[in-house]
C-alpha cells in the first residue's frame, strides 16, 4: 500500500470514532507500529484534528471533510497559487491555516507522478520562496503564447540571458520553465522562482529543427 493510501485508510479509520491502538492500526494495515506512529505524527503536523499518544491510543476529533476529489494539473496549479499567496500573507491564522492545507493535499498527492520535491515538502514548504516567481508567469506564458522572445536574469547570474520560452513545468510545489538559450545555443531549464529580472526581447521566434520543445523531449 502505498504512504498516501494509508494515510487516507488512517483517516477514515479515525472518523469511526472511539480510541484506536497503534498495534490495532499496525495489524488492520500491515505495518509496523513505528510506521504508525510516524503516519499519526505526519497526520496531526498536516493539521487532521488528531488526538492521543503512544501507548494510549489515538481519535479524531471532529472535522469538516470533504468527497474525493479529481483534479486537473492546471487546477492543482491555481489550488497552489492561491494557498502559497494567502500562506505568504501576514494574516498569521490565515497563513497558518493555509500551510496546513497545503500539507493535507500533499499528503494525499501520488508519490509517483513526478521527482521527489525533496525540500519542497508539507512540512517545510516555502510559501514565500515560491511566490516570488508568480510576478513572472503571466509575462512567460504570455510570451508562450505569442512566441516572443526574453531577455531574462537568474539568481547568481552576472548577464542576462536571451531565451525562448518553450513551456512550464509544475512539479507538485514548484515551478519550472523550459527555454532554449540563444546567449548558450543550447535548451536549459530553471525554476521560474529563480528569475529576478524578465522583459520581452525585440522580436519574435519560428520553430526551428532543434530547438522545438519536442526535440526538447526526444532528448530528455
Amino acid at each position: 500500500m502505498k504512504r498516501a493510501d494509508r494515510l487516507y485508510a488512517l483517516m477514515q479509520q479515525l472518523r469511526s470514532g472511539g480510541l484506536h491502538r497503534a498495534e490495532d492500526l499496525a495489524r488492520d494495515l500491515g505495518v509496523s507500529v513505528r510506521t504508525i506512529y510516524r503516519d499519526m505524527d505526519t497526520l496531526a503536523a498536516s493539521g487532521v484534528p488528531v488526538e492521543g499518544a503512544r501507548g494510549l491510543g489515538y481519535t479524531a476529533r471532529a472535522a469538516i471533510t470533504l468527497p474525493p476529489l479529481n483534479l486537473t494539473d492546471p487546477e492543482l496549479e491555481a489550488l497552489h497559487l492561491g494557498l502559497a499567496a494567502v500562506g505568504a500573507s501576514d494574516m498569521a491564522e490565515l497563513a497558518a491555516a493555509a500551510q496546513a492545507l497545503s500539507a493535507k493535499i500533499d499528503a494525499v498527492l501520488p508519490q509517483d507522478t513526478g521527482p521527489t520535491p525533496g525540500r519542497f515538502g508539507f512540512a517545510t514548504y516555502p510559501f514565500a520562496e515560491a511566490a516570488e516567481g508568480f510576478r513572472h508567469m503571466p509575462a512567460f506564458r504570455a510570451a508562450i503564447r505569442a512566441r516572443q522572445k526574453l531577455r531574462l536574469r537568474l539568481q547568481g547570474d552576472a548577464a542576462d540571458r536571451l531565451v525562448r520560452p518553450l513551456h512550464i513545468d509544475y512539479w507538485g510545489r514548484i515551478w519550472t520553465c523550459i527555454v532554449w538559450e540563444e546567449t548558450a545555443d543550447a535548451f536549459a531549464s530553471f525554476r521560474i522562482d529563480r528569475i529576478t529580472d524578465l522583459a520581452p526581447a525585440p522580436g519574435l521566434f519560428v520553430d526551428e529543427p532543434g530547438k522545438t520543445l519536442a526535440d526538447y523531449r526526444k532528448r530528455s
